[in-house]
């Protein structure tokens, strides 16, 4: 058998729901040197990691670290840990992400009482008030920023419910972290997960998440073990904590990745990262509207950095999105679910998120459009972005 050749990727502009684009630097910190995985040195940046995250999450919650697997990893890692067989729990679910907490719940034995809203729509705080009426509920768990359609949902008011009714809250923010206001201990969130290939602009291979004292305490309390080994917090709070005792290889050149992310991140500033986030997404929204397009997920609770445009009457969605890859070296989305086919799933995170990226698709976009025979007017939309 003849040895493949290196591989060598395209350099592609990642417009689609992550990853994103990544800075030369954070690429650059992945092949610096090893060293070991308790070597004076590593710990010393895991201790910076912690720190960043805390920054980033907005939390002083000592047990904030990354997780070695992807945003589903942190998922687990929060289910496992707080749920046991018999618990009820309270889910939202309006789009994919939600339907996969169900999932991991129920594989952990609870009894999910779901709350749902169609695809695109945010869960309202009032549907989490009847659902809590209904059962002595352990935890609410929701997804701050659905990646599936484009809806950010507000929490505070949910956590607040949450909390009345005695339950922990558990938040999903994969893609909002970095990419939209997150402010963990604001919010009263107990249990939060992330993952590294979104608006942190790191490759995807970490899982940043955090636990509250409660959430700890309830960790610690179990009436059995964890059921994964790997994610037991318990086991992880000796490794990433004081103790330093071994638990597992940490994938340390995605550490390194991280941590020049993360100063990237505090670098820019929060809040000014934020606002580049928001005022591309209006960029964009505006450039649409003047090519006759539109956002399709809920008017007001609109994703800044993941934008679900509505598919055209009588466009080939996935020719578009071929062409955009083959003529363009543009990647984007398709609609998962309902919404298959009938939405593309532009992203702007990170460090894809620029108003030279917006101008470079929205030509691309119009170019095809126009030689579908739809006919758009691509020099209005770029002129309307400004």
């Amino acid at each position: 058998m003849q040895t493949p050749s290196a591989f060598h990727p395209p350099a592609r502009l990642l417009m689609g729901p992550g990853p994103s684009n990544v800075a030369p630097s954070v690429l650059k910190a992945m092949s610096m040197p090893l060293v070991g995985h308790l070597d004076p040195v590593f710990v010393k940046m895991m201790d910076e990691i912690k720190s960043m995250l805390r920054q980033v999450f907005q939390t002083k919650n000592e047990m904030t670290f990354p997780v070695s697997g992807t945003g589903s990893a942190g998922m687990e890692f929060c289910f496992v840990n707080l749920v046991e067989p018999g618990d009820e729990v309270v889910i939202g679910i309006n789009g994919v992400f939600g339907t996969r907490m169900v999932d991991v719940a129920e594989r952990c034995g609870a009894r999910v009482i779901k709350v749902e809203a169609p695809w695109g729509q945010i869960i309202e705080p009032a549907q989490i008030a009847d659902a809590l009426k209904s059962c002595k509920s352990k935890l609410v768990a929701i997804v701050h920023a659905e990646t599936s359609t484009g809806a950010l949902t507000p929490v505070e008011d949910i956590a607040k419910l949450a909390h009345a009714a005695g339950a922990l809250m558990v938040l999903d923010t994969v893609t909002s972290l970095a990419g939209c206001p997150v402010r963990i201990d604001d919010w009263q969130i107990d249990a939060v997960y992330s993952g590294t290939q979104k608006c942190l602009s790191c490759p995807p291979g970490l899982s940043p998440v955090s636990f509250s004292a409660r959430a700890m305490e309830v960790a610690a309390k179990r009436k059995r073990k964890v059921q994964s080994w790997y994610l037991d917090v318990n086991l992880l709070a000796c490794y990433w904590g004081q103790e330093r005792a071994y638990h597992h290889t940490a994938p340390i050149s995605m550490n390194y990745a991280l941590h020049e992310a993360l100063r990237l991140v505090l670098e820019e500033g929060l809040d000014r990262r934020w606002r580049r986030h928001e005022e591309n997404h209006q960029a964009l929204r505006a450039g649409l509207k003047a090519m006759g397009l539109e956002i399709a997920s809920q008017a007001g609770h609109q994703l800044w950095q993941l934008n679900a445009i509505a598919v055209p009457e009588g466009v080939d969605e996935a020719n578009v999105r071929k062409r955009l890859l083959a003529d363009f070296n543009i990647e984007i989305g398709a609609g998962l679910g309902p919404l298959k086919g009938k939405i593309w799933r532009v992203g702007l995170m990170g460090e894809t998120s620029s108003r030279a990226n917006v101008r470079t698709f929205l030509s691309a976009l119009g170019k095809i459009l126009n030689d579908s025979g739809r006919k758009t007017d691509v020099t209005a939309a770029l002129a309307a972005m400004d």
